[in-house]
This record gives structure tokens, sequence and C-alpha cells, in this order.
């Protein structure tokens, strides 16, 4: 890796083996009769016989499983959180931020947030002026420049030379700190060409942008697209239909997106395109339902990375497969948690990761 700041040796490499969380939507999936997902159905009162139904958003389960548990507060090792989203937190809430990290031993913590929606030596200056070398900030691309947010004809992505411009950007921020680059999923879900199209991921005009990352020795975190079940119909078939039906804006299921695995596919041909870029695809490369097609990734791109942030749920349900992909790829997976998590939210992870505790509660 070319940025010191991700590769420290963190604890994630030291994955047990044993059943890990079973995700609460997966469980309501195998039990609950189809009947149940229909939001329309009142409720039925008991006639003795039966219990009363109940809506799915009302289904609260208690485990009743009695399994070892060894509450791990901290990580083994100092290591890296390459996936955090700090924002625009006010001065004390940093210093409350780094108060956990010092007790959880986390010795940096990446923020994805540097220059969105103000100068990249602004955000980083918020960060780094009270607590050096406790983060690492990575730059935004900035597709709208001086345009009008709400027509995409005038974006600064639609001018001539617009990749050469954002990779002169880049460099500016890498003098001023930045040591790294996060692209978001808005690359081929939301922004759009002027005739109303989707710029795909892989659209030539980024190529620039992508090869001054690797010229600078930067990685590029992307986060490209979601989980399987956010691109297939809201139907009793999905296993994550009541997180999605108290969400519907997540789904990207319908002709107006393109297909998860054409999002994928994209960003690949940008990976093996640019071969002297470091990329770090997040989220378990949003394939940690599929471990072996995302071995034969790795495999084929050398210079391909993964973080686990908020993906424990998809791996912990396959914990015999997750824990071998985790140890042949050791080497190529990076921890990370997504948003500012409290200490009660990074404890699954340390439990996931260093325990052989088979049943835990996690949110992620």
């Amino acid at each position: 890796m070319p940025s010191r700041c991700l590769t420290p040796r963190t604890c994630l490499l030291r994955l047990p083996s044993g059943c890990r969380t079973l995700s609460l939507v997966a469980i309501l999936a195998f039990l609950a009769p189809a009947d149940f997902l229909d939001a329309g159905e009142p409720k039925q009162e008991s006639d003795g016989t039966r219990p009363p139904r109940i809506y799915l958003d009302e289904f609260r389960p208690t485990s009743v499983l009695k399994t070892d548990e060894h509450l791990v507060d901290h990580a083994r090792f100092p290591c890296v959180n390459v996936h955090l989203h700090p924002g625009r937190l006010t001065e004390s809430e940093l210093d409350l931020l780094v108060r956990v990290m010092d007790e959880a031993n986390i010795a940096v913590a990446v923020s994805l947030d540097g220059g969105r929606g103000e100068p990249f030596a602004q955000s980083y200056y918020h960060l780094m002026h009270r607590h050096t070398d406790r983060f690492a900030v990575f730059l935004r691309l900035d597709y709208i420049g001086q345009g009008d947010p709400d027509d995409p004809s005038t974006w600064d992505v639609h001018k001539p030379d617009y990749g050469q411009r954002m990779a002169d950007r880049i460099t500016e921020a890498h003098r001023q700190g930045a040591t790294g680059l996060k692209v978001w999923k808005d690359l081929g879900l939301g922004l759009k060409n002027p005739d109303g199209s989707l710029i795909p991921p892989d659209d030539s005009r980024f190529d620039p942008v992508w090869a001054r990352c690797g010229e600078l020795g930067i990685p590029v975190l992307w986060h490209c697209a979601d989980p399987v079940a956010f691109f297939q119909p809201l139907d009793p078939h999905n296993e994550r239909w009541e997180e999605l039906a108290r969400h519907p804006d997540w789904s990207f299921y319908g002709d107006e997106f393109p297909h998860r695995d054409e999002l994928l596919a994209a960003r690949n041909r940008v990976v093996k395109r640019h071969p002297d870029t470091t990329f770090i695809a997040a989220h378990m490369s949003d394939l940690p339902e599929d471990l072996a097609q995302l071995g034969e990734l790795l495999d084929q791109h050398p210079n391909l990375y993964v973080e686990i942030s908020a993906r424990v749920a998809e791996l912990g349900r396959q914990p015999y497969t997750a824990r071998e992909f985790f140890i042949e790829y050791a080497d190529r997976i990076l921890f990370g948690t997504d948003g500012v998590p409290p200490p009660r939210e990074l404890v699954p992870h340390f439990r996931f990761l260093e325990t052989r505790d088979e049943y835990f509660d996690y949110r992620g």
C-alpha cells in the first residue's frame, strides 16, 4: 500500500472459526410466512388456537441461546479505521471521538469527507489542528464546480478537460495533506449527463483522475454499488424487505438504474485500466454475499483491496467461508466501520474478528 496510514498491523487478520451473527432480516425471511409481509392486511386477534398476527416491523425476537460471550472492547493491536465519516463534528465531538479511538486501540481514522461542501484545506485543518497524526483525510470528487446543482448541463464534469482539472485539484489537495480519494456510488447511480443518462463508473473523462492518484501514490476508496437485495424486487423473496420498506430510497431496482453487476464490472474495468493505482473497494467490494467471486476479483487485480465496513452481518452468517477468505486474503483486507461508531457499535467488530463467540447482536 502506498500510504503508511493504511498498513499497520491490525486485528482484522485474526478471524476465528465458529458461527457469526445472523442478520435479523435473514431470520425473518426464514421464519415469517409470506402473508406477514403484506403491509395492507389488518392484524387479527387471536382466536385461542393461534397467536395474533403482527406486522413485520413489530417483530422483536429475543434470543434464548446460551453461548460463550467475550466482550472485547478494544482491538488487540493498534489498528486503522479506514472508513469514517466525521463530517462537521464540533471540536468537543472530535475530542470525544479521539477518546473513543484511544479506548478502542484505533491509532488512526480515515475521514472520507475531505472537501465535501468546503475547500479541502478547511476540512483538513478542522480535523488535524487539535489531533495531529490521528486522522488521514481523503478528498472527494467535485462534479458540479460553479454550476447550478439543479441543472446538470452547467456542471463542471460536462465541460472539456474536466478530468485534467480534477487531477490537478487532487495534486493540490495532496500538497495540502490529502492521502487518498473517496468516490461514492452517485457515480453510476445518480450523476447524469445533460441528456438525462447516467454517467457510468468507467467513463473515460475520469481516466486522468485515476492516473494522477497512481502517480501521487495515493489510494482511491470506491463505494460503487450496494447489497444484492437493494437491486432486487421489493417482494416477499427479498431478504432485506423490512429494511427497504423503512428506507425505500435505498432501493435501486427498476429500469431507471443499471444492474448491480454492470456497475461492478465498470469499476473493475477502471481497476484493470490503471494497474499502477491502488483501489480500495468499500464494503467488501459490495460482494460479501459471494466471497468466491470476490476472491477471483482479488486474484485478477493485485492493485485492488477491500474493507469490511457495514458488512459484518453478511460475513457473519457464513463463518467458515469467511474465515477461510480472511486467512487467504489477509494482506488485502482493511478494517473499517462507516459512520462515527460509538463504543457499543465497535464491540461487535472486535468480537467478530478476535473471538469464537457464535452469536451476538449487530447493527450495521
